[in-house]
C-alpha cells in the first residue's frame, strides 16, 4: 500500500481584480475597442504630429484655395494659402487640451456641489439644488459667448466658460451615488468609528461613486470639443491659436466657395467626437455591475 499522501487539487476559479474583470468588459464592447485605437491614433497625432510634419500652421505656403492634392498639400491650403495638413495636426493637440480643461473645470464644480448637496442634505442640500437648476435652464452656449465676449476670447476663458456652463449632470449624478451609498453599511461603520465629514466624502463615499462619473466625464469631453467648435465658428476663439474650431471659424465666410476648409476640421471634430462616445459607452459596459452581471 502506497504512502504517498493525496493531494487534491483546488478548482475553485481565481476571483479577478475589477481592473481586470472591467477590461474584459470593455473589450467585448468592439465598438469602443475600435474607438479607443482610432482615439490613441488622433492622441499621437497631437504629440508626435507637429515633429513628423513641421509646418508652421501660420505661414501662407501656397496660393489660397489650393484644393487637396494639388501642388503636394495633401489637404490644400485655406484663404490666405496656408496648409490645412500643418493646421489639422496642430490644432488637434489644442482642441484636445480644451475638450479635457472644460472637462476637469466641470467635474470639479459639479463634484463639489454634487458631493455636499448628497451627503449633508437638508438645506444645503436645497440650496445647492436650486443652484444647479438656474444653470441647468440657462441657455448654456448663449450663457458662454456672454462670458467670453465680456472676458476676451482668450483661450483660457473659452475654456473656463465651456467648464461653467457644462457641471450640471455632473453635480446630478454625484448628488444621486452619494445619496445611495452614504446610507450603506461600511459609511455607517467609518461614521461610528469617529472618520471625519470630510474623509467620509471624499476617502469613503466619492471612490465608489466614481464609475457613472468616470463614464460622463468621457462624454463631457467630446461636448467641450463641440461647444469650442460652435464658439469659433460664431467667431469668438482666439485667432493666434490654431484649433479645429478656429480653422473652421476663420474660414466660415467660404465655405461655398471652397467647403473642404470648412469640411476637414468638421470630420476631424465628427471623428473624434464619435470615438470618445463610444470609449464612454464601452467604459459605462466595464463599470456597470448590473451589466457585468449579464
Amino acid at each position: 500500500m502506497s504512502d504517498k499522501p493525496i493531494i487534491i487539487e483546488d478548482e475553485t476559479p481565481k476571483a479577478q481584480s475589477p481592473f481586470s474583470e472591467a477590461w474584459g468588459m470593455f473589450r467585448r464592447n468592439h465598438a469602443a475597442l475600435v474607438a479607443l485605437f482610432v482615439l490613441a491614433v488622433i492622441v499621437f497625432m497631437a504629440i508626435f504630429g507637429p515633429l513628423l510634419y513641421p509646418t508652421d500652421p501660420f505661414e501662407m505656403v501656397w496660393a489660397p484655395f489650393s484644393p487637396p492634392g494639388q501642388e503636394g498639400f495633401l489637404l490644400g491650403t485655406d484663404y490666405l494659402g496656408r496648409d490645412l495638413l500643418a493646421m489639422v495636426i496642430n490644432g488637434a493637440k489644442v482642441s484636445l487640451l480644451i475638450g479635457l480643461a472644460a472637462a476637469l473645470v466641470s467635474i470639479f464644480i459639479g463634484v463639489s456641489i454634487g458631493a455636499l448637496a448628497g451627503f449633508y442634505r437638508g438645506w444645503v442640500e436645497e440650496l445647492l439644488m436650486r443652484i444647479t437648476e438656474f444653470f441647468q435652464v440657462l441657455p448654456t452656449l448663449l450663457f458662454s459667448m456672454v462670458i467670453v465676449a465680456l472676458f476676451g476670447a482668450s483661450l483660457p476663458m473659452i475654456t473656463l466658460a465651456i467648464g461653467i456652463v457644462s457641471w450640471t449632470a455632473v453635480a446630478r449624478i454625484t448628488r444621486s451615488e452619494f445619496l445611495r451609498i452614504r446610507e450603506l453599511e461600511y459609511v455607517m461603520a467609518a461614521r461610528a468609528c469617529g472618520v471625519s465629514n470630510t474623509r467620509l466624502m471624499f476617502g469613503v463615499i466619492l471612490p465608489n461613486a466614481l464609475p457613472p462619473i468616470i463614464v460622463q466625464s468621457a462624454l463631457m469631453v467630446g461636448s467641450a470639443i463641440l461647444f469650442e467648435a460652435g464658439l469659433s465658428f460664431l467667431g469668438l476663439t482666439d485667432p493666434n491659436v490654431v484649433s479645429w474650431g478656429q480653422i473652421i471659424g476663420s474660414n466660415r465666410q467660404y465655405i461655398l466657395d471652397a467647403s473642404y476648409t470648412v469640411t476637414i476640421p468638421g470630420v476631424a471634430i465628427f471623428i473624434t467626437v464619435l470615438a470618445i462616445s463610444l470609449v464612454g459607452d464601452g467604459l459605462n459596459d466595464a463599470l456597470n455591475p448590473k451589466l457585468r452581471q449579464r
